[in-house]
């Protein structure tokens, strides 16, 4: 329930991170400015004793972000994959994040089970084991599908989860209003449409059958892609609170010792995740939103498995051509050219200096170039790019959200495999083959065919819809008439505002 009453929450978080010691460390890993870590340790002090107090066995941050809960351990989820941001050490304390948090019992996991399927857990699945792993939302369970004896892992969402999620989302939409209220600046970042956007991803989330859907989709989309793989989803056991699929074995990503010992080329492996994120995000408009390392695992013969389909990114055949222009224009050091694609797109006001945000581009990306990743800070990069979109009044595009923080997970992932990646040369040939197949005379011809085709659906209503236009246009609609207002509301107006008139003075 939204309303004043979340401002408690916004306190008890910034009390927790005080009382648990990680207000420093987190102020720290992001380098904040010296006035603004005073702000923020003289407003946390006075409330500390109203935090939580998390388990005291766990590092400061990550005791801090399970104490608050679900909402929290996605934002930790995130920076896991991101070392150059807030550092090795703690990106590699947040990665328990990803799969490895407390299960609740099996008890519990069976009679949600039950409840769903609408049957004995035995009539199903001749055997269901514990845990095996444990995120934020849901845990999953292996098992053996009665009918046929086949492996399958079981995914039960946490009890309550729906609850203890949708609370944290009002706080935040509390939080987004006192900013829109009081920081009139930074409106143009739309921080109430952006917890609508995160609000709607939950709501995804929280339907396993939505995520069933997804993972069919995508299995549909990449069955022609050599070395990827989407385990097959188990209809006849799955409803909204329980999700079954094909059992998938493999070493996880972010194990790379393990990796090492299987001798993996850790190179190409970081190239290939980041590739095919983009072909299946600029080829197919479909990709996997929530692609951290606790949701890809190395399997047989070297193929790639991807797992968790709860988060899905779709983006139209629109945006991805100016997002393949854009990023093909920073390759090709062309930024005048990126530039007019963010004009072009609406992305930057008409009223701006194209010159001037053609030259502000290149201060971004000159810097890259010519250098490997261990030298490029991207917390410095992010925070310029940030300076950059407030001088142009860039608002933030809500379509473009998943994407950009999809992007930024998974070269955090290729990162920890190669420290040295580059984002930009790996992704240049999937960008360039795109360009080719999408801006050439195949794509113009493409596009020309499906015109036409919507034409001619509409073919039998374009005479009718012709003419319409055509006299609007010709008869411009006469002004709104003033509505009548009786006289007896006039009459009582004059009384109220003659009345109020008489308080007044004998008050005075």
């Amino acid at each position: 329930m939204r309303g004043p009453h979340n401002l408690w929450r916004l306190i008890q978080t910034g009390a927790t991170f005080e009382r648990t010691g990680a207000m420093k460390q987190a102020l720290e890993a992001v380098d904040a400015p010296p006035a603004v870590r005073v702000m923020a340790r003289v407003l946390g002090w006075p409330f500390q004793w109203f935090g939580l107090a998390g388990d005291p066995t766990q590092p400061p941050i990550l005791r801090a972000l399970t104490a608050l809960g679900p909402f929290y351990i996605k934002f930790g989820q995130l920076l896991s994959t991101r070392p150059d941001i807030v550092g090795a050490e703690l990106a590699h304390e947040l990665t328990v994040l990803q799969d490895k948090l407390p299960a609740f019992s099996t008890e519990e996991a069976r009679r949600a089970v039950e409840a769903e399927l609408e049957k004995p857990v035995d009539e199903v699945f001749s055997s269901f084991s514990d845990a095996v792993a444990a995120a934020s939302l849901a845990q999953v369970h292996q098992a053996t599908l009665r009918e046929t004896g086949e492996t399958v892992a079981v995914k039960v969402l946490r009890p309550g989860i729906e609850r203890a999620f949708m609370k944290d989302v009002d706080a935040f939409y509390l939080a987004a209003w006192l900013i829109e209220t009081f920081a009139p600046f930074a409106r143009r970042l739309r921080p109430r449409a952006v917890i609508e956007h995160f609000e709607g991803i939950v709501l995804g989330e929280l339907d396993l059958r939505m995520e069933a859907a997804a993972a069919n989709e995508f299995a549909d989309t990449t069955k022609d892609d050599d070395g990827f793989r989407v385990p097959a989803v188990i209809w006849t056991a799955t409803e909204r609170r329980v999700l079954t699929l094909e059992w998938m074995t493999g070493i996880n990503v972010g194990n790379i010792p393990a990796l090492r010992e299987n001798c993996t080329d850790l190179i190409r492996l970081s190239e290939r995740i980041l590739q095919t994120f983009l072909t299946h995000a600029l080829r197919d408009g479909l990709f996997h939103g929530d692609m951290h390392q606790g949701n890809l695992k190395l399997g047989e013969g070297n193929e790639l498995i991807a797992l968790d389909f709860g988060i899905m990114g779709r983006i139209d055949i629109f945006t991805r051509r100016t997002y393949a222009e854009i990023i093909i224009g920073f390759l090709q050091r062309d930024y005048t050219r990126v530039a007019k694609v963010h004009f072009e797109a609406g992305y930057v006001p008409a009223n701006q200096d194209m010159d001037a945000f053609a030259q502000a581009l290149r201060a971004i990306g000159e810097p890259i170039f010519g250098q490997d990743a261990t030298h490029i800070s991207m917390a410095r990069l992010l925070a310029h790019l940030f300076e950059v979109t407030e001088r142009f009044g860039m608002e933030t595009r809500t379509e473009l959200i998943l994407l950009q923080r999809t992007m930024v997970v998974v070269e955090g992932v290729a990162r920890s495999l190669n420290p040295a990646m580059n984002m930009w040369e790996t992704s240049r040939p999937v960008v360039t083959d795109y360009i080719a197949s999408s801006l050439g005379p195949k794509a113009f011809a493409k596009d020309l065919t499906e015109t036409m085709r919507i034409l001619t659906r509409f073919g039998p209503r374009l005479p009718y819809m012709a003419e319409k236009a055509l006299m609007a246009a010709s008869n411009p609609p006469a002004p709104p008439e003033r509505p009548h207002i009786p006289g007896w509301i006039w009459g009582l107006g004059g009384t109220v505002a003659g009345a109020t008139l008489v308080a007044l003075g004998s008050m005075l």
